[in-house]
């Protein structure tokens, strides 16, 4: 996956100002992500390197933002953080990992899914029960 399908699928929010490099706190700002989960991040190698400035304060690219809103996506899915781990470590070993990338990935989806189809069957239960309630005052306020 490249880094520009990875924003196209993402659909992650515009990069701030236009600009390509960006502190720490700029990013905190544009994702929502503390600076801590950012250097937590780079630290478990969630991140790709993360260039620095001359005098060693971190400069995030558009393509680390782009990586941030996959991966925010992956949080969404309830992917464990050992897997998004393993997924960064599979995109930095290159094209070869394709097929283990594609696995984790339809594993991912098939979760989602599952998790998805309970959720439906508990708002059928939600929507029953609201209606039980609605038609019960309905019948209570009749004189």
């Amino acid at each position: 996956m490249t880094v520009m399908q990875t924003r196209t699928e993402a659909a992650g929010p515009p990069s701030p100002d236009g600009q390509d490099h960006y502190t720490i706190s700029e990013v905190a700002a544009h994702t929502g992500l503390s600076a801590y989960t950012l250097r937590w991040y780079e630290r478990i190698g969630l991140m790709p390197h993360i260039d620095r400035s001359h005098t060693g304060q971190r400069r995030y690219r558009n393509r680390d933002l782009d990586w941030l809103a996959f991966v925010g996506k992956l949080r969404l899915t309830g992917m464990p953080v050992a897997d998004m781990v393993r997924y960064a470590e599979l995109v930095r070993e290159g094209q070869h990992t394709f097929p283990d990338r594609q696995e984790l990935l339809e594993q991912t989806r098939r979760d989602v899914r599952g998790r998805i189809a309970e959720l439906q069957d508990t708002l059928a239960v939600l929507d029953y029960k609201i209606d039980t309630y609605a038609a019960a005052r309905g019948v209570s306020e009749t004189p």
